[in-house]
């Protein structure tokens, strides 16, 4: 199994507790500049972006969760870093509870952002995959990018999720598919009961990729748990409510 040198940001205070931020895939790190403001008052903020996403190398395929939480784990282990907190969204979120099942003291408290126990079955990923393999990663863009906003989002902000769009194009294709095939039969139910670090799940009130039954399934699942829905946003909450996301995780990483 290779592990692959992400690309990863440091910010805030050199000495300050870690909090380790993961993306969705299809976005890289700079989705969160919303959090960045708060969490590095009290943290230092490490920021990866995916295999195939910003400047982290794209292998072939194909890949697995455990694959993608190794890379994760080799990073914090070259920077020395021994526990730290995690936020994680969507995808980045299905990390986390690997890496809180199988490497418990890795990780003092975690917030899953848009997360589920398993991929909803309609999502079909293994057919955006096929897609993206034979006529490009263009092909899927809107299919893909669209549930991330509302469309009051995309109304009344049009630029920013036109550079989410233009982010989206930029990712490797052969990587972004084999991440689909990786996600398209993710199941992590048996893995939940195995997490014993606080937990935060947030759902947005208007996700349609990850309805927020879903999150609440991941939260009942998870033994020291708090469950948040936000309202006025899409899959992206923390980019379209970042106050209230804000919130929440300042919180939660207070303990």
């Amino acid at each position: 199994m290779a592990l692959i040198p992400l690309q990863y940001r440091l910010d805030g205070p050199r000495h300050a507790p870690v909090v380790l931020l993961v993306p969705p895939f299809g976005t890289r790190m700079s989705v969160w500049e919303p959090q960045i403001p708060e969490l590095t008052r009290d943290h230092q903020v490490l920021r990866i972006n995916h295999r195939g996403h910003g400047f982290s190398p794209a292998p072939e395929g194909p890949y697995s969760v455990e694959d993608m939480a190794l890379d994760i784990l080799r990073l914090l282990e070259e920077r020395g870093f021994t526990r730290v907190s995690a936020v994680g969204a969507g995808f980045g979120a299905a990390l986390l509870v690997w890496i809180a099942a199988n490497s418990p003291r890795t990780l003092e408290r975690i917030a899953l952002l848009a997360a589920a126990p398993r991929t909803p079955r309609p999502h079909r990923w293994d057919r955006v995959a096929a897609r993206v393999r034979e006529s490009g990663i263009e092909s899927v863009a809107s299919d893909v990018v669209l549930p991330w906003f509302t469309p009051d989002m995309a109304e009344d902000h049009p630029d920013v999720t036109e550079r989410f769009s233009e982010d989206f194009l930029r990712t490797d294709a052969g990587a972004f598919a084999a991440i689909c095939d990786a996600v398209a039969d993710m199941d992590q139910r048996h893995l939940a009961s195995a997490v014993r670090v606080p937990t935060l799940v947030v759902s947005a009130a208007h996700d349609a990729l990850v309805p927020p039954g879903h999150g609440r399934r991941l939260a009942d699942g998870i033994a020291d748990t708090r469950f948040e829905v936000v309202s006025g946003a899409a899959h992206l909450l923390g980019v379209e409510r970042a106050e209230r996301v804000n919130e929440l995780l300042v919180d939660h990483l207070a303990g």
